[in-house]
C-alpha cells in the first residue's frame, strides 16, 4: 500500500497574455528554471543556484501530419503548485521514496486558430521534467509527425553513447555524435556536473531517442520520436522529458527514483503475488532437467526456474502454439512434462516462469494468459518484442496490464528500455534493454552500463558465474558476484549458462561456453543463497564511468558493498560510518584468489574492523564484495 504525505499549494489560474518570463525554483532552490515565451522561440533555461545556465530546452516544436496549428503560441494561463509526498514501492532499490517538486502548468493558445496546448514543468532538486498536454476538443483526430524538444549545451561535453538498447557504449563528445542514440544520455558539461537526459512514463506514445544537431556556439541534443503519434491513442499527452542533475554519475543512479516519480502510482491493489527473487534458467527442456533445476533451486534459495525458448516449438515459427508443450527438436529431444514440473515446483515453493516469443504473444496473448494461470505459472518473459513505434508501445504496456489481470509477472527482453512503468504496474518486474553477460562485456563496459543505463531502472543482465569466458573476458567470478549487486534487477538471473550437475546434457552435447555445470561444493553457493535482489537503501560510493565503481546496498541490518574495477589496479578506501559503530560490525570479504587465476577461485575472508575505514586493492579487471552485518 502506498503511504502518501501531500502538501499542495495551489495558485489560481490567471491570465498572463503578455508575460515573457516565468521563474520556478526547486524545493531547496539548488536548481532554478526560467521559462521564456516569445513569438519567435519558447524555451526553458535550467540554472544552478548560482544562476549558471546548465542547459536550455527548446519547447513546443512539432511537425504535424496536417496543418492543424496556425500562428504562434501565446500564453493564456499559468498555475503553480508545490508537492511534498513520500511513497513506498512494492519493491526497489530503496524502501521509501521522496517525491518533492514545484510545478508550473502553462496553457497556451495558437494565435491563428486558438488551439490549446499545455506544458507541465516539474522542478526537483534532482532535475527538471516537462511534458505536453493537448486539448481533446482541439486535437481530436490529430497526429504528430515529429517532435523537436532540444537540449542545448554551451560546451562540447563528454558523453557515453549507445546506438541501440543492447549495444556497447562508446565514450565521446557531443560534437562527435552521429545517427540516433539511446536514452538516458549522460553528459558532463563541467567538472562535478553530471546530467542525464531521458524519457519517463512512456506508455501510449512513440519512443523517443536522440540525434545531434550542430549549431554555431551550441551543442544540441534533439529528440527523435520513432514514428507518428495519434493523439487520440496517446490520451492527449506526451511522456515526460527530463534532465537529471548531480555532482557524480553515482548520484544520478542513486536518485533514479526520479524516473519512477514521473509515473502514475501503483494501480494493483493486491500485490501479494508479486514476488522478486533469484532465477535459474532451465536449458535442457526435459522433465529430468526441470526436476533437477527445481531441486537445485529449492536447495539454494532460488525463487524461480525459467523455461526458455523452445518449450512450445521453434520460437520464430508462426505455427508454434504457445498454449501447448511441444519442444523444439533442435533444442531438446524431450520428453518435457511441464505440468508435472510446475506442480512439483509449487510443492517445493519454487515458481515456474515461461519464455514466449513475440510471434506467439501477438497472436495468442489473450488465449495463453488464462491458460498459464490455470497451469500455475508465476510469470512470463517476453522475447524479441517490437519497440519504438506508438503501435508497439501501446501493445506492450497493454500486455503488461493484461498479465496483471491473471496475476502473472513479466520480464521484457531485448530492446525495450524502462521508463518507470513498474511503479504503475509492479508486475513488470524487470527488462533487458541492456548489454548483459550474453555479450561477454568487459569490466570497462559493465562499469559504463551501471552508471548510464541503470539510471532508467532495472536491467535483466543475465548474470553468468561458472561460464569459462567469465575468467577470460569478464573479470572473474568475484566480479560476477559484484555485478549481481551493482546492476539492480528484482528478478536476478544468476546462472544464465549453467545447469545443475545432475541435469542431463542439453541437445547437441555438453561442453563449451554455453553449458557449464554448477559445482555445489564451491563456497560461492553460500554467497548466492543469501543474496537479496531488492533493497532497503542504496548508496553509490564511487562512480568513475568505465573505470571503477563501489555500490553499497542494505537489506535489513546487512550491507552488501560491491566493488568492480576495469583496466588498471584500483586502490579502494571506503568510509563505513554509514553502517554504524565499527566495534559493532561483523564483516567478511569475497574476492578473487590472485594466486590461482587458472582455476578462477573465490575466497571468503572474515575481517575484524578496527576503524570505520575499509581499504583493499583490486587487481586490474577484478571485483570483490564486502558484506557487513550490524550486531544487535
Amino acid at each position: 500500500m502506498i503511504k502518501v504525505i501531500l502538501l499542495a499549494l495551489f495558485i489560481p489560474l490567471i491570465s498572463i497574455v503578455h508575460a515573457q518570463k516565468i521563474n520556478l525554483k526547486s524545493p531547496t532552490a539548488v536548481l532554478q528554471a526560467e521559462v521564456k515565451l516569445t513569438s519567435q522561440k519558447n524555451s526553458i533555461q535550467l540554472l544552478s543556484s548560482t544562476k549558471k545556465v546548465l542547459t536550455t530546452i527548446d519547447l513546443l516544436n512539432f511537425d504535424w501530419t496536417e496543418n492543424i496549428v496556425k500562428g504562434d503560441w501565446r500564453l493564456s494561463k499559468s498555475n503553480k503548485n508545490t508537492v511534498r509526498q513520500k511513497w513506498k514501492p512494492v519493491f526497489g532499490e530503496c524502501d521509501n521514496i521522496k517525491d518533492y517538486y514545484n510545478q508550473l502548468d502553462l496553457q497556451l493558445e495558437s494565435s491563428g486558430n486558438k488551439k490549446k496546448i499545455y506544458v507541465y514543468i516539474r522542478l526537483y532538486d534532482e532535475g527538471i521534467a516537462l511534458k505536453y498536454g493537448f486539448d481533446a476538443n482541439d486535437f481530436s483526430g490529430a497526429a504528430i509527425k515529429s517532435e523537436y524538444t532540444a537540449f542545448r549545451f554551451g560546451t562540447d561535453a563528454t558523453t557515453w553513447v549507445s546506438g541501440a538498447a543492447q549495444s556497447a557504449y562508446t565514450k565521446t563528445n557531443l560534437s562527435q555524435l552521429k545517427g540516433e542514440f539511446e536514452r538516458p544520455l549522460v553528459v558532463i558539461p563541467a567538472p562535478q556536473l553530471f546530467m542525464a537526459i531521458g524519457e519517463a512514463a512512456l506508455v501510449d506514445y512513440a519512443r523517443m531517442k536522440f540525434t545531434y544537431q550542430e549549431e554555431k556556439q551550441s551543442y544540441v541534443v534533439q529528440s527523435a520520436i520513432s514514428g507518428a503519434v495519434d493523439l487520440d491513442q496517446a490520451g492527449y499527452e506526451s511522456p515526460w522529458r527530463y534532465v537529471m542533475v548531480g555532482n557524480s554519475a553515482g548520484k544520478l543512479v542513486e536518485n533514479n527514483y526520479f524516473v519512477l516519480n514521473l509515473n502514475k502510482s501503483n494501480t494493483i491493489k493486491d500485490t501479494s503475488w508479486i514476488k522478486p527473487g533469484k532465477v535459474l534458467r532451465e536449458v535442457t527442456l526435459t522433465t529430468d532437467g526441470g526436476i533437477a533445476a527445481v531441486d537445485f533451486a529449492a536447495r539454494n534459495q532460488i525463487a524461480y526456474v525459467e523455461f526458455d525458448a523452445g518449450w512450445y516449438g521453434p520460437e520464430e515459427s508462426t505455427t508454434s502454439d504457445a498454449s501447448q508443450v511441444n519442444v523444439d527438436l533442435a533444442r531438446s529431444k524431450g520428453p518435457l512434462d511441464l505440468q508435472y514440473i510446475i506442480d512439483y515446483a509449487n510443492k517445493k515453493n519454487v515458481g515456474i516462469l515461461l519464455y514466449v516469443n513475440k510471434k506467439a504473444l501477438e497472436k495468442q496473448l489473450d488465449e495463453i494468459l488464462p491458460i498459464y494461470q490455470k497451469w500455475g505459472v508465476k510469470g512470463l518473459k517476453f522475447g524479441f518484442v517490437n519497440v519504438g513505434s506508438q503501435e508497439a508501445t501501446v501493445w506492450l504496456h497493454e500486455a503488461v496490464r493484461k498479465a496483471a489481470k491473471y496475476k502473472l509477472m513479466v520480464d521484457v527482453h531485448d530492446e525495450y528500455r524502462p521508463t518507470g512503468y513498474s511503479r504503475t504496474f509492479p508486475n513488470l518486474m524487470t527488462q533487458e534493454g541492456i548489454r548483459g553477460d550474453e555479450e561477454s562485456p568487459s569490466s570497462e563496459q559493465s562499469l559504463t552500463t551501471m552508471f548510464t543505463r541503470a539510471i532508467a531502472g532495472a536491467g535483466d543482465y543475465t548474470n553468468c558465474y561458472h561460464a569459462v569466458r567469465v575468467n577470460t573476458k569478464m573479470g572473474g567470478k568475484a566480479a560476477q558476484m559484484a555485478k549481481a549487486i551493482m546492476i539492480y534487477s528484482p528478478w536476478q538471473f544468476i546462472y544464465w549458462y549453467d545447469r545443475p550437475a545432475d541435469a542431463p546434457h542439453k541437445a547437441g552435447g555438453a561442453g563449451g561456453e554455453h553449458e557449464s555445470l554448477i559445482d555445489e561444493s564451491e563456497n560461492s553457493l553460500e554467497f548466492y543463497r543469501g543474496l537479496p535482489v531488492t533493497w532497503d537503501e542504496t548508496k553509490i560510493l564511487k562512480s568513475d564511468i568505465g573505470e571503477c565503481g563501489v555500490i553499497a546496498r542494505r537489506s535489513g541490518n546487512r550491507w552488501y558493498i560491491a566493488m568492480l574495477g576495469a583496466n588498471i589496479k584500483q586502490d579502494i578506501k571506503i568510509d563505513l560510518s554509514f553502517a554504524g559503530n565499527p566495534e559493532r560490525l561483523k564483516a567478511h570479504l569475497w574476492s578473487q584468489d590472485t594466486q590461482d587465476l587458472i582455476n578462477n577461485i573465490v575466497n571468503k575472508k572474515e575481517l575484524k574492523l578496527n576503524s570505520a575505514t575499509f581499504a583493499t586493492v583490486l587487481p586490474p579487471n577484478a571485483g570483490a564484495v564486502l558484506i557487513v552485518d550490524t550486531l544487535k
